[in-house]
């Protein structure tokens, strides 16, 4: 019986477990948006949920609690201030998991997990957008520059020993005499 036992042990020790979802957790909060295998996902959004609602507190018991899983300043600086104020009137779930299939390599159920009302970055956007600008700038066949001129073709070996044989005339005149 499993009384009183939560979440998916992952086939990992505990040390390994921990320091897995505390990474996951952090880059889920600094890019809003990860891919990871479902299983994992499932655990992650109880971990991440609980950390946006310290982050909604903002005491300074819940930084302390925050920043025993997040241990990257620049991640606690959003999720204190943008995330806390972008869900301030929101009761809870605050991120969602997309069931995206079977990774090719093991077959395994792959997923990924976003904030909810997640804002695309103006990054994202604007590479997405100059790398379309890019492609329709692009020609469809590029012309290409005409080649140089080949080298000439390398001497054939009978033309090799005869330039071999002009440098080293003593050479051959010893080989005629027979000496």
């Amino acid at each position: 019986m499993k009384h009183r036992v939560a979440g998916r042990r992952l086939d990992r020790t505990t040390e390994h477990r921990i320091a897995m979802f505390r990474n996951q957790v952090t880059s889920l909060l600094r890019h809003e948006r990860i891919v990871t295998t479902t299983p994992k996902a499932k655990e992650l959004k109880r971990i991440a949920d609980k950390i946006i609602t310290l982050g909604k507190k903002g005491t300074t018991h819940a930084r302390r609690i925050a920043f025993r899983d997040i241990r990257d300043a620049e991640v606690m600086a959003k999720l204190f201030g943008p995330i806390a104020e972008r869900y301030a009137t929101r009761a809870g779930g605050y991120s969602r998991i997309i069931h995206t299939g079977k990774r090719h390599g093991d077959n395994a159920d792959m997923s990924i997990i976003e904030l909810v009302d997640r804002v695309v970055a103006a990054e994202e956007k604007g590479d997405a957008g100059e790398a379309k600008a890019a492609k329709a700038a692009k020609p469809a066949k590029a012309e290409k520059a005409p080649k140089a001129e080949k080298a000439p073709k390398a001497e054939k070996k009978s033309d090799k020993k005869a330039a071999v044989a002009e440098k080293a005339p003593k050479a051959k005149a010893k080989k005629a005499k027979g000496e």
